[in-house]
Order: C-alpha cells, then sequence, then structure tokens
C-alpha cells in the first residue's frame, strides 16, 4: 500500500540530496534556503546517507564559497551538493564550468528566481538557470514538488554514471514551497540504481598525495580546442543515461518521465512545448479545450541540458502544424529565449510554425484563460513571434489578448485565507494542509503568496483540495471558504470578488455586528448579497 507525506518541494528535494551526498556547501539565499535547512536537520538528528554516514554541512561566506567547497569535495573524490538561485547561482558560473570541464558528479538544486536587473525580485522564473546553460551543466526541470523529487533522484544517478554536473531546477515559490501530498518512495529501491563501478572510478580520481597526477594546467591553441571537443561524447551519452534511468524509474514506481513527454490529442495540430510548474496549467486547459473539438497538446521539457533534438522529435506528433513555445525568462537583444531558441534549431527542418513567447516572469500567476489565450493566437491569423502574455503591454505591444471571462471548474475545493506577514496564518495553513493530507484520504496544494516585506505585509494563503491529484499550478479561482484575518484590508482590498455563490466569508475582528456594517463598501455588501454568501465575525 502506498504512504504519503504532505509537503513542499524543497523538503521533498533535501531529503533525496541528502542520502546522495557527503559533503553539502551552503549559503541562504530565497527561496532556496529552506533545501540546506533541511540537509542540516537531517545530519544533526544521525541520519545515515546511503553511504553510512552523516552528511557534513559547512555554511561559506557567500555562494561562491559554497561551489567552491564542492568544486574542491568533488575533486577529492567526495560526492558533494549545494542549494542556491538567483545571484546566487551566478556567483556559481565560474567554479560550474569548471567543475564541466573537470567532468565531476556534483548536483546543484536551484529553486529558480528572477535576477537582480532593473529591480530586485525575491520571487521565481527560469533567469537564473538559463543564465547558465552555457557552463556545461546538465539540467532537469521539473513541474511539481512530486517531480521535483523525483528529478532529484535522477540528477544524483545520472551525474555519478555520466560523471557530470548536473543543476536540479524547479521554479521558486510556486513549486519550492507548494505544499503537496506525496507519495513515499522506498529508498533501498533506489539506491539499488547507483551505479557503483562509476562511483568506483569517480573516487579512484580523487586527489591522493599516494598517487599524485598533474591537473589544471594551462594549454595553449595546439590542444585546447581539442579536449574541449573530446567532451561531446560525454554529453551524448549523458542523455542516454537520463532517459535509462527515468525508464528505470518509471519501472520501479509507475511514473511516467521521459525527456520530453507528450500530453494532448494523438493528432494535434497546435502544441505548447514548455517547462516548470506552468505545465500542470497546460495539460488542465488541454483536456477542457480537446473536450470541445479542438486537437491541442503539450511537450513538457524534463531534460534540457543537453538537449536532444531525436528525443523532441520522438514525441512530436505528425499532425502538428503550429507551436508556440513558452519561456519564463527574458533575454534582452536576443532573436528568441533560450528554449525557443532550442527548438527552433532542433525542428528547422520540419516546416512547422514556431514562434516564441514569454510569460510569468517575477512568479507573475498563470491561468488557464492566458493558456487559451496563446492556443487561440496560435491558430489566429494575427500570430507573430516574441509574444507575451499575462501583462498588458502599452509600450511595445507584444502582449496577446486575454478573454478574462474563461475559468475551469476543476472541481477542486477551494478556500482563500488573507493575513499579514508574522500573524501565524500561513503556519496554520501549513499545518491544515499536513492534518488533512496526512490523516484522509484527500489530496492537499497549498501555496502561499508572500509580500516581498515578509513580515508585515500581505499573506494570502490558496489552498486546495481533492479526492484526485491537484494539477492546478495557478491562484485559487472559486474560494467556497474566504478567510481575513485583518478588518483594515475590507476598505484596502478588493477580496471578495472571486469567492463562490453560497459560500462561507469569516472575518476576524474586534469590532462588533454593527461596526463591522458599517465598515463593509458598498460593493462588498452587493457581492454578498449576490452570491448569497454566509458571513461570520470572530475575536480571535
Amino acid at each position: 500500500m502506498n504512504k504519503y507525506k504532505t509537503m513542499d518541494a524543497n523538503e521533498a528535494v533535501s531529503n533525496v540530496s541528502y542520502n546522495f551526498t557527503e559533503i553539502a556547501g551552503i549559503y541562504p539565499i530565497t527561496p532556496a534556503s529552506t533545501m540546506a535547512e533541511k540537509v542540516d536537520i537531517l545530519s544533526n538528528s544521525g541520519k545515515k546517507n546511503f553511504f553510512g554516514e552523516r552528511v557534513k554541512v559547512t555554511e561559506m561566506q557567500s555562494e561562491a564559497g559554497a561551489i567552491a567547497l564542492v568544486h574542491g569535495a568533488l575533486q577529492a573524490g567526495t560526492l558533494a551538493t549545494t542549494y542556491t538561485a538567483s545571484q546566487g547561482l551566478l556567483l556559481m558560473i565560474p567554479s560550474l564550468y569548471k567543475m564541466a570541464g573537470e567532468m565531476l558528479p556534483g548536483v546543484v538544486h536551484v529553486a529558480a528566481r528572477s535576477l537582480s536587473t532593473h529591480a530586485l525580485s525575491i520571487f521565481g522564473d527560469h533567469q537564473d538557470v538559463y543564465a547558465v546553460r552555457n557552463t556545461g551543466v546538465c539540467m532537469l526541470c521539473s513541474s511539481s514538488p512530486s517531480e521535483a523529487r523525483d528529478m532529484a533522484n535522477i540528477a544524483h544517478l545520472s551525474a555519478i554514471k555520466a560523471s557530470l554536473p548536473f543543476v536540479n531546477f524547479f521554479d521558486g515559490f510556486r513549486t519550492s514551497h507548494q505544499i503537496d501530498k506525496i507519495r513515499l518512495l522506498d529508498d533501498e529501491k533506489i539506491k539499488g540504481l547507483i551505479d557503483f563501478d562509476a562511483l568506483n572510478k569517480f573516487r579512484k580520481r580523487g586527489i591522493n598525495p599516494n598517487k599524485p597526477d598533474t591537473r589544471g594546467t594551462a594549454q595553449n591553441e595546439d590542444i585546447y580546442f581539442q579536449n574541449t571537443e573530446a567532451r561531446n561524447g560525454a554529453y551524448e551519452s549523458a542523455k542516454v543515461i537520463v532517459k535509462n534511468y527515468m525508464d528505470e524509474f518509471n519501472g520501479l514506481f509507475d511514473t511516467n518521465y521521459k525527456p520530453f513527454n507528450y500530453y494532448g490529442d494523438v493528432n494535434a495540430d497546435s502544441v505548447i512545448i514548455a517547462m516548470g510548474s506552468v505545465c500542470g496549467t497546460i495539460r488542465e486547459t488541454i483536456d477542457d479545450l480537446n473536450g470541445k473539438g479542438n486537437k491541442y497538446g503539450l511537450i513538457e521539457v524534463h531534460l534540457f541540458r543537453p538537449f536532444s533534438t531525436s528525443y523532441l522529435k520522438g514525441v512530436l506528433p505528425d499532425s502538428v502544424k503550429r507551436i508556440a513555445v513558452l519561456d519564463r525568462s527574458k533575454e534582452f537583444g536576443a532573436v528568441g529565449e533560450a528554449l525557443y531558441m532550442d527548438v527552433n534549431s532542433a525542428l528547422s527542418d520540419t516546416g512547422i510554425m514556431i514562434i516564441g513567447g514569454r510569460y510569468g516572469l517575477s512568479s507573475k500567476n498563470v491561468d488557464p484563460a492566458q493558456i487559451k489565450a496563446v492556443y487561440d493566437f496560435l491558430n489566429s491569423d494575427r500570430a507573430h513571434h516574441n509574444f507575451t502574455v499575462g501583462i498588458n503591454d502599452d509600450v511595445t505591444h507584444l502582449s496577446i489578448p486575454i478573454d478574462e471571462t474563461y475559468k475551469l471548474n476543476n472541481g477542486n475545493t477551494e478556500f482563500l485565507i488573507y493575513g499579514y506577514g508574522s500573524d501565524g496564518m500561513v503556519s496554520a495553513c501549513k499545518d491544515l494542509m499536513k492534518i488533512t493530507g496526512e490523516n484522509t484520504r484527500a489530496y492537499v496544494q497549498g501555496y502561499f503568496q508572500y509580500d516581498s516585506k515578509k513580515s508585515g505585509g500581505v499573506t494570502v494563503s490558496h489552498l486546495r483540495f481533492d479526492k484526485n491529484p491537484i494539477r492546478s499550478a495557478y491562484y485559487v479561482e472559486n474560494p467556497s471558504l474566504f478567510v481575513c484575518t485583518k478588518d483594515r484590508y475590507l476598505s484596502r482590498l478588493k477580496m471578495l470578488d472571486k469567492i463562490k455563490s453560497h459560500g462561507i466569508f469569516l472575518l476576524n475582528t474586534s469590532m462588533d455586528a454593527n461596526e463591522v456594517l458599517k465598515n463593509i463598501s458598498v460593493r462588498d455588501k452587493k457581492i454578498m448579497q449576490k452570491k448569497n454568501i454566509k458571513f461570520y465575525i470572530v475575536d480571535a
């Protein structure tokens, strides 16, 4: 019988990385900090990794120091890991080039986050991971907490066998902090997938004063080019190694991972290619739109580097005429963003119309209406490359129209809870998710929308419950329970627009009923009357 536990992606990934790690070099950065924190907690609790040891966790002075520690440990034949995001990942770039060039099997787990450009943002997109794609690291992406856990396993296994560094990335906050009910895996089965011959070969390469060798030399034009090209075979092998591990993982745990996963109509004419948390929303939208007579599909990218043209073409239906590639990033001055450029090059001989667009930067919400807008745009005579979806671009006019009335009835029971930073509501909601997820048969999902001010800022908890696994990676749209913990929000925020008909509104306030009625706007009163809302107040 399957066992389940309720956790977010950071916790799920840290549990996996602990098993494969001997030394962890860490430095905290939002939203990846809790991965390192969880590994430190596991080590201090005395937990043993796959090699019968407690992980040695060392916090350095910066992310540059953390990856330097990892690099040094790998040079000594010790398996090492780190965790980071955003500018922290950029500080690791010099060492990542070295690790790739020296073919060392380190793993970096990244809660992908916006970079600081015109402004700082702690929220998620793919700008940071795109910035390291040229270093030579292999890169795996996932779209949910359970997938992040599974890709973490595949990253560590593949790194050992391929003897190449891997980056395992997932969307910051949208996936890293999203709480889901996750099926637990048998660690002994995973341990059985380790290629111990490859591991021993790596260990024998470690620096040893009793067996001195020369490494890190200077090379001139006579051999540098040749040695660079000589590693081509390692990356071709890495593609196969990742696929084979996915196949073995699928056989053990009844999953369906491929370097590229196809979802949708087998005779699709229009396809979106994307990676990360948006893929769950795309799958949901496809089910609805295809049920209305459309022939749409999705190709979800798991193996971003090394990019495989053959694996991509292997899942692409012959019927496809139009493709929209969605990138959660912005590359100024380029013809297109990274994933679009890869797909365009890989499919240049197919005659398929391929356009690229941007979405969801800095964790901007991506709902089914936006996905429908992409398919509508792709099939219109206005379709063009370099579009944006999810914003109103009245400056460069690249945004596409969205039908905001389009909503999905996904059958979930949804709660929407407004609090403020440090009032305890987010923690209470997490406890509610864990109690429900681990003591009932219900699946749960909790996503927590933070203000970057953190303490004292607005927090919004988006909670979902269902008897089936939940795919909706976007804000709650139809809450049957609405909670507000700060009565001041009544006059400052338009909160009740989304509440479901015959839903419940619970307000925490020290005011009595008459005072509350005086402070509620005419607008919100009309919403409650029109939707027949049950309204409760409590002084908590």
